[in-house]
């Protein structure tokens, strides 16, 4: 049953995807969702299209909730332009209140006469309850239930600490307080493995049980890797929350860095994105102040003690003498000691009642080596 409805849902969204499409480009005119449920119903009336019926009708509705949303998100240029579902990819099922039971820890979905059997990660909050069901199943063929419940999160305990982060590649992060946390490099621990995973599943005949076999081999260490990384990122991101009252770190457009061909797969592997969307809703968790400073900020080449620029520094100079007062620096330590700086700085001049984490500063409102306007 499961199967089916992925299969159903991946059906709607890349059936009403292509009508999107085509209603804008051939005749210029958009379809919104209310238009596309009603002919989803008459799609569902069909003969040919019958088989829509035989799983719950919830999940196939929010697929088109799914797309306006996707829509939304493209328009806003917050994403890309929705791409069409892949039958090996990721696929989900979202149940909302009614098409599902949730009594004593036990879960039955719609259309289905047994409950699942499930193996929980942690317990629900103490008379929660769900109001909608997320239910996934990944490439590696493992299946995820998501439950969606409202909690009071207490905020933690106040503490005095601040500390800057400045994210790199050689260290994941250098600490202002002058802790270096290491690049794990998960991806490259596993990457022969991966290619030559890789090159027996491109070898083996297109629909042949060899070559599912291979497909899922593949996905299992992509699995393995993403899992490895996302454990990482949690645990770090839980630490620095629980320890520090104010954390300031540097805006970075990772998707222009990217783009260097010779540091686009470590930049890739090491997730910075992730990392900050972390800080962030957990900032906001447990009330704490999550700072972001501008990307144009020279906090590697400025000197911490004295202020100088020294506007020659590469990339590949870890360490460096200030040629104004002397002091030698390591190149992440003292960009984080910058960091905090200046995110201090905006802070108090934003002011302490702003909600935690949505402190964040705007271009040109940092100090920086420019001269002034005229």
């Amino acid at each position: 049953m499961l199967a089916r409805t992925f299969g159903c849902v991946r059906f709607t969204y890349n059936w009403a995807l292509r009508l999107k499409t085509d209603a804008f480009y051939k005749e210029q005119t958009r379809l919104y969702y209310k238009d596309l449920s009603s002919r989803l119903t008459d799609l569902k009336k069909q003969d040919e299209y019958a088989w829509l019926n035989d799983v719950s009708s919830v999940p196939v509705q929010q697929a088109l909730r799914h797309l306006d949303k996707a829509f939304i998100t493209f328009f806003e240029g917050r994403g890309k332009y929705p791409r069409f579902k892949k039958k090996r990819s990721k696929q989900s099922a979202t149940y909302t209140s009614n098409a599902f039971t949730f009594r004593h820890g036990v879960l039955t979905l719609a259309k289905m006469q047994e409950p699942l059997a499930l193996v929980w990660s942690r317990p629900l909050p103490e008379g929660a309850v769900p109001s909608s069901v997320i239910v996934s199943k990944d490439a590696a063929d493992r299946y995820f239930v998501s439950l969606l419940v409202e909690e009071d999160i207490a905020h933690g305990p106040p503490c005095e600490t601040t500390i800057g982060a400045d994210l790199g590649l050689k260290s994941f992060v250098a600490l202002s307080d002058g802790e270096i946390v290491g690049n794990p490099r998960f991806f490259q621990k596993d990457e022969k493995k991966l290619a030559k995973a890789q090159r027996r599943h491109a070898k083996k005949h297109k629909g042949s049980k060899n070559r599912e076999k291979a497909r899922h081999t593949v996905a299992r260490i992509h699995a393995r890797i993403a899992d490895r990384r996302s454990d990482f990122l949690h645990k770090l991101s839980t630490r620095l929350i629980r320890e520090n009252q104010t954390i300031c770190v540097e805006s970075l457009a990772v998707k222009n860095m990217v783009k260097n061909r010779s540091l686009s797969k470590a930049i890739s592997d090491v997730g910075w994105s992730q990392f900050v969307t972390l800080l962030e809703y957990k900032a906001d968790w447990y009330g704490r102040n999550l700072v972001n400073i501008d990307k144009w900020y020279p906090s590697s080449k400025r000197c911490f003690d004295c202020g100088h620029i020294f506007e020659s520094l590469t990339l590949d100079v870890r360490h460096w003498t200030c040629p104004e007062c002397g002091v030698h620096h390591d190149r992440d330590l003292n960009a984080a000691k910058n960091i905090r700086s200046v995110g201090l700085t905006v802070l108090n001049a934003c002011g302490e009642a702003v909600r935690p984490g949505a402190v964040k500063t705007t271009s040109g409102k940092t100090q920086r080596s420019r001269k002034p306007k005229k």
